[in-house]
């Protein structure tokens, strides 16, 4: 039986309860298929190098409140820390739109997509 892998990952999100909330039931959902652990957010665009750096994750998600060019800066710096690492931005506006159920439905849609 081969290992699973282990995937650390880091959101940025400003809400960071909510975060916690919400990739912890996609988690819960995506167990029997992923070990993913949620290490830690960035509330903020200026803590993602210290969280990059700190916990080398090798996935990064963006939460629906940061525009595609936020997510793509924040994309930049993450490779450039961590390389290979994986990433995904939730739509933005998801949450406003459509609310948490929303995003949880979509993460657990499209994360298997990501990892596989």
């Amino acid at each position: 039986m081969c290992e699973r892998t282990q995937w650390r990952l880091v959101t940025v999100n400003t809400a960071p309860e909510r975060a916690k909330r919400l990739i912890g039931r996609m988690i819960e959902a995506l167990k029997d298929r992923y070990d993913i652990k949620h290490v830690d957010n960035c509330e903020n665009l200026d803590e993602v190098v210290h969280k990059m750096t700190q916990h080398k994750p090798n996935v990064i998600f963006c939460a629906s409140m940061w525009t595609p060019e936020q997510a793509a800066g924040v994309f930049a710096t993450a490779k450039s820390i961590v390389p290979d690492i994986k990433t995904h931005a939730i739509p933005t506006g998801l949450q406003v739109q459509n609310g948490p159920d929303a995003v949880v439905e979509y993460l657990i849609v499209e994360v298997p997509k990501l990892l596989s």
